[in-house]
């Protein structure tokens, strides 16, 4: 890649600012709007294509190997004993070519009530060449990102269930390549953990037809904040996104072949929101005295992961009105015919202050004997936005219909046999 492109990209995706700085990005401009960012935003982008199809709205859709992402409380009510899934996004493609999400994600149930689960996301930003201040080459490097999680799902009754995940978090974006000020840079590692819970309604008649409502809550990356340097300042800790999503979902059983189901989910990153710095004469911010600035509007971002999680919701200097902005929305609807062939769309809405992706998604699903395939196309609205033609890739796997294919059949009494 080359120079332009690398600082776009890096942009694009608020690394820059955790990379260089080594601290949360703090934006703010005269017009009083501010966007928060975490480090780590891999962990926001959406990883199969099947919910990339529906508006990315996954929290009370129906179980499948991803549900990790969406809402691991989810895996104890899949109808199936085993899953697992191979994903795959370029991303940014309007943008750079070698940038890309993969992930692998798998499930077992265990027993009637509960499940196990895990799965490996890994981002790569392909080949990235360092210069110094004055555009000397100082090193060429690949930097990459990665998670691993596992989680355990258990229902606590027939149609409520609650799930736990525990996540490791590696980021390796610059390979120690030193800063201006002679400190070295590393790899920042983190810890997190999931809590969710999911309900599943009982059927009802809609005429002659019938309907399930179903509930979801994911409060994802509870956890430990992010270093690149050794550096003792506060300021040096990013907050990984912690996320809260709440989505609810409505299926409808037309007749014996065909389903529909509509989906909508609302999330917010439970981190702080920037504050309006107090500034100078020209713009800068200034000292308090004790290593921060003045602030004019709003709280101080430098706190704990706990307080920073409750304190997300009342912190925006705009007051109830920003809160509202920092609310993210995607909406999508999902048809299939005879499990076999699925439809999907969907929108996504991120207010204009706080990053304006808006885009309409599309997607297809095949399922034939042990194998699936989801595919799925993302249309902004905008014209010449990064996101433009992101496609994504889903291959899964049946467990279980390959166990049927490969379990003997008594031929004289038409049984399988162990």
């Amino acid at each position: 890649m080359n120079g332009k492109k690398i600082t776009l990209a890096l942009g694009g995706i608020t690394f820059l600012a955790s990379i260089m700085q080594a601290q949360q990005s703090i934006n703010y401009n005269k017009s009083g709007i501010t966007t928060v960012t975490t480090a780590v935003p891999f962990l926001l982008i959406t990883p199969d294509a099947r919910t990339g199809g529906m508006g990315e709205a996954g929290a009370a859709s129906t179980p499948d190997a991803n549900s990790m992402y969406w809402n691991p409380s989810k895996f104890a009510f899949s109808d199936k004993k085993y899953g697992f899934s191979m994903s795959y996004t370029p991303w940014l493609r309007q943008l750079v070519p070698d940038i890309s999400l993969m992930s692998l994600a798998g499930y077992g149930k265990v027993g009637k009530m509960g499940a196990v689960a895990g799965s490996l996301r890994y981002f790569t930003l392909g080949t990235v060449n360092f210069t110094d201040n004055s555009g000397n080459a100082i090193g060429t490097f690949k930097p990459s990102e990665f998670a691993f999680d596992v989680g355990y799902s258990l229902k606590l009754g027939p149609r409520f269930s609650v799930g736990l995940a525990a996540r490791y978090i590696n980021s390796n974006l610059t390979g120690s390549m030193p800063l201006t000020n002679g400190i070295y840079t590393h790899a920042g590692r983190a810890l997190g953990v999931d809590i969710a819970c999911y309900y599943h309604g009982k059927k009802h008649d809609i005429g002659d037809k019938k309907g399930e409502f179903s509930f979801g809550v994911d409060i994802s990356n509870i956890g430990t904040k992010i270093a690149y340097t050794d550096n003792a300042d506060p300021s040096s800790k990013n907050f990984i996104p912690t996320q809260l999503r709440i989505g609810f979902g409505y299926k409808i059983t037309m007749d014996e072949y065909n389903t529909i189901t509509f989906l909508t989910d609302a999330t917010k990153l439970m981190v702080p929101t920037p504050p309006q710095w107090a500034l100078d004469a020209q713009g800068n911010r200034i000292p308090d005295g004790n290593g921060s600035y003045v602030i004019a509007n709003g709280k101080d971002p430098y706190r704990s992961t706990i307080s920073g999680m409750f304190g997300s919701f009342t912190d925006a200097p705009g007051g109830a009105t920003e809160e509202l902005q920092l609310i993210r929305v995607g909406s999508g609807m999902e048809y299939w015919y005879n499990k076999l062939l699925a439809v999907r769309m969907g929108y996504y809405y991120e207010n204009k202050n706080q990053g304006n992706r808006q885009y309409f998604t599309v997607g297809i699903g095949v399922r034939y004997s042990v194998f699936g395939i989801d595919v799925s196309y993302l249309a902004p609205t905008t014209q010449r936005n990064p996101l433009q033609n992101t496609l994504r890739f889903t291959l899964l796997f049946d467990f279980d219909a390959f166990k049927k294919q490969n379990t003997p059949t008594d031929a004289s009494s038409g049984t399988t046999t162990n």
